[in-house]
């Protein structure tokens, strides 16, 4: 198993978290319900779609909320205190204290 999750880690039902690439979640982190995080994906080139498989772990600070529905992509490292805003779609790293959402998800604003 490739999943590391810190202490006082809340995650709510129906929840999948695909491990092939690794995933690192810190302490106190929360995922709402039916959050996905995917470490792994296929190439975009027809030629090696069916044939290859792309993998990326995904790190997760301490103190982070994702909210329900939201999608995790490949690579993505969200910083500590971070928020999710519910049915995101995470493409890229989201700085600390940050929420961000939306499809592909964008800085909403700054928790500083």
């Amino acid at each position: 198993m490739n999943i590391r999750i810190g202490e006082n880690v809340f995650i709510n039902q129906g929840c999948r978290l695909n491990d092939i690439g690794g995933i690192e979640i810190g302490d106190d982190v929360m995922l709402g319900p039916n959050v996905s995080l995917l470490t792994s994906g296929h190439p975009v080139d027809p030629a090696r779609r069916r044939t290859e498989i792309t993998s990326a772990p995904i790190r997760i600070g301490k103190n982070v909320w994702i909210g329900a529905s939201a999608l995790i992509m490949q690579g993505v490292t969200i910083g500590d205190d971070a928020a999710v805003a519910a049915g995101a779609v995470v493409t890229h790293d989201v700085a600390a204290r940050t929420v961000v959402g939306g499809v592909s998800a964008t800085v909403i604003k700054s928790l500083d």
